[in-house]
């Protein structure tokens, strides 16, 4: 048995091509067997091998190999072996049995008896099926056998087609064995579904002691995610892993397969159901146009570009910094479309010259400004060249836009632009401030927008897959402070509201994208816990799994954000997009402003760019110390300027200081 096993494991292990090779030799030697019993049933004895026997074996191998090739017979290994691989089977000998039947039993040949057309290919099916299930079961049972023990316990929920098809992927999974199904449906209760019984999930407490459940897998991908949260948190209360299958959307997408299992995720757990997007205001502003994209390769860039290639644009520009993420955006997108121009440039927002030879020459339709820095604690460490980026590469790009007449003029914005406490909140609402300047102060020939919204799931940086790697890794998983909360929305869903209401824009409306309720993180990551099949670990409890350890708020970290800075939002005629008037300062005196506001930052003059962040965005109220590195060390080397030795040996680099 040992060395059965052992000889299973090789096989298994083999290259594809190699156990294709297999494959073929033993259906090779199948048509050879088949053949003779076919003449042995026929004459009742054996006979020796002849001209006749040996033609008769050629005509079965030439029209056989060929055919089970074509038919798919050999790109299905044996393990994988189901009702479908046996129906796949039963169609390539049915074709070939039409030839073999053509040949020997119509067309004949002299020396064979015609009944042999029809013999031996009904041997061969069986021998064909009979074969594929004995290796099977011979070898991979066997070496499934020996890692059984090692098998954690497993119910599907959702006994429906999707179950269904997971269940029958995982018949040979060697890390997962499934002892039933679960299902809301009545009817389901107690029925057998492919040797599984379907459960009531209200008897799910008792199941899982009985059967010692590790896993338990959502097979629902039709549901609603409301319904889908629903059945998470009634799981949430059991010490049992929960994880899902995909979205159908991605299963119809071809993006995934249905046998795909994934650990649930943080959209699984939003309540709120994600609005269908109106299919004409997506294409006003992108259909046969020439559309740009600044900050293409960054989370929301990128995104907002893979929905523009579906609306068919004339062209598509990625403008972006980062060499690196601009070829992996470029080469994704490639690979989505053919027929599309799609042209990569690296170019810097704050680089007129090579901003404005972009405007020249392509004659921009559609302008969505993306390039930003927003992780808060880095932009409060890099003060200056955040706002340099975040203000005026958005101030000189829509100044440029205005310049050669585009019609639209989107500036993507955020949550932290409503009274920040921090300088990337400060500087988002300082560049919303400029569009609305730069508006008022023109020829009302371009359309300006500026759409705000709070956490993307699936961007950089997003603390999401940081918890799930700290849970994974046994904890400890950091948090800021109890307290905080947050807005979550898909990245898809926030681009495809960016790109409407951008194609709302009248003007220079300030829209908001109504991000549901905000979701307390503490209870976020107690789910995640949970739903991992943990216990979390507290003085309560001190035999617990994971530690949830409290690190104290950021620099310039916010306990919650909000979207609005007025009080009274207008309604539009899209549900998940509001409309807000927020007050701006005019273009001459804002001009004026921005100038010193430059000077400061050449100087490196953090603290007085702090000051000047604070007049220009009156609801901005820093909430932290200076932590800008280089202000700090230059501020250090300053102090020890003040020392007598250092002063009388090193005169040159006194002189060269700046000071206020």
């Amino acid at each position: 048995m040992s060395m059965l096993v052992e000889e299973s494991q090789n096989i298994i292990n083999l290259p594809r091509y190699a156990k294709r090779v297999l494959a073929i030799i033993l259906d090779l030697g199948l048509c050879i067997l088949c053949t003779w019993l076919a003449f042995y049933i026929r004459l009742e004895q054996f006979i020796k091998i002849n001209d006749v026997t040996i033609l008769a074996v050629l005509i079965s191998i030439i029209l056989a190999i060929p055919i089970f090739w074509l038919m798919g017979l050999y790109k299905t290994m044996f393990r994988f072996l189901g009702s479908s691989i046996i129906l796949t089977v039963f169609v390539a000998i049915f074709s070939y049995s039409l030839l073999y039947f053509a040949v020997i039993g119509i067309y004949g040949i002299q020396g064979i008896p015609r009944s042999i057309g029809i013999l031996q290919p009904v041997l061969l099916f069986l021998g064909i099926t009979s074969s594929r299930i004995i290796i099977k079961y011979l070898f991979i049972s066997n070496f499934n056998f020996k890692n059984s023990k090692n098998k954690k316990n497993v119910l599907i929920y959702g006994a429906g087609d999707a179950g269904r098809q997971l269940l029958t992927s995982l018949e040979n999974n060697l890390e997962m064995k499934v002892v039933g199904f679960l299902d809301d449906n009545l009817q389901f209760h107690k029925q057998i579904v492919l040797g599984q019984t379907v459960y009531d999930p209200l008897k799910i407490n008792k199941l899982i002691k009985k059967k010692n459940i590790d896993i338990i897998l959502l097979a629902l991908p039709l549901i609603t995610r409301i319904k889908r949260n629903q059945i998470i948190n009634s799981l949430s209360r059991y010490k049992v892993t929960v994880k899902t299958l995909p979205r159908i959307q991605d299963i119809v997408d071809g993006k995934i397969s249905v046998s795909d299992i994934k650990d649930f995720t943080i959209e699984d757990l939003l309540s709120r159901e994600q609005v269908q997007p109106n299919l004409e205001l997506l294409s006003q502003n992108i259909k046969s146009k020439v559309v740009m994209v600044t900050g293409a390769g960054g989370s929301i860039g990128s995104e907002i570009s893979r929905q523009i290639i579906k609306l068919k644009p004339k062209k598509l520009l990625l403008l972006e910094l980062n060499e690196f993420a601009l070829y992996k955006i470029n080469e994704e997108l490639k690979d989505i479309t053919q027929n599309l121009k799609i042209i990569p440039l690296l170019v810097n927002v704050q680089n007129s010259s090579r901003v404005e030879e972009v405007f020249k020459t392509f004659k921009v339709d559609t302008v969505y400004h993306t390039a930003a820095y927003k992780h808060v604690p880095l932009v409060e460490e890099n003060i200056c060249e955040s706002i340099k980026n975040n203000v005026f590469g958005t101030f000189l790009t829509a100044q440029i836009a205005l310049r050669y007449n585009v019609n639209n003029f989107v500036l993507i914005s955020s949550d932290k632009a409503v009274r920040s406490t921090n300088v990337m909140g400060a500087s988002k609402r300082l560049a919303e401030i400029c569009i609305q300047a730069l508006y008022n102060n023109q020829n009302k020939h371009s359309k300006f927008a500026i759409v705000r919204f709070g956490n993307v799931l699936q961007s950089s940086g997003s603390v999401i897959p940081k918890f799930k790697k700290q849970i994974k890794a046994g904890g400890p998983v950091t948090l800021t402070h109890p307290d905080v909360t947050r807005y979550f929305m898909t990245i898809t869903e926030a681009s495809q509201l960016v790109i409407q209401a951008g194609a709302m824009s009248e003007s220079c409306e300030v829209f908001i994208l109504d991000m549901g309720e905000s979701i307390k993180i503490r209870d976020l990551i107690d789910k995640m816990i949970k739903l991992s099949g943990l216990i979390i670990k507290n003085p309560k409890n001190l035999e617990g799994d994971i530690e949830v350890k409290i690190t104290g708020l950021r620099p310039g970290e916010k306990l919650y954000e909000e979207l609005l800075i007025g009080d009274n939002p207008q309604k539009t005629y899209h549900e998940k997009i509001l409309k807000a008037q927020d007050p701006f300062i005019p273009f001459n005196q804002l001009k004026i402003d921005l100038d010193n506001l430059s000077n400061l930052l050449e100087e490196n003059r953090v603290a007085d760019v702090k000051d000047m962040l604070a007049k220009l965005v009156p609801s901005y109220q820093s909430n932290t110390k200076i932590v800008d590195h280089i202000y700090e060390e230059q501020l250090n080397f300053k102090n020890d300027l003040k020392s007598p030795s250092i002063i009388n040996n090193q005169e040159n680099k006194v002189i060269r200081i700046k000071t206020k």
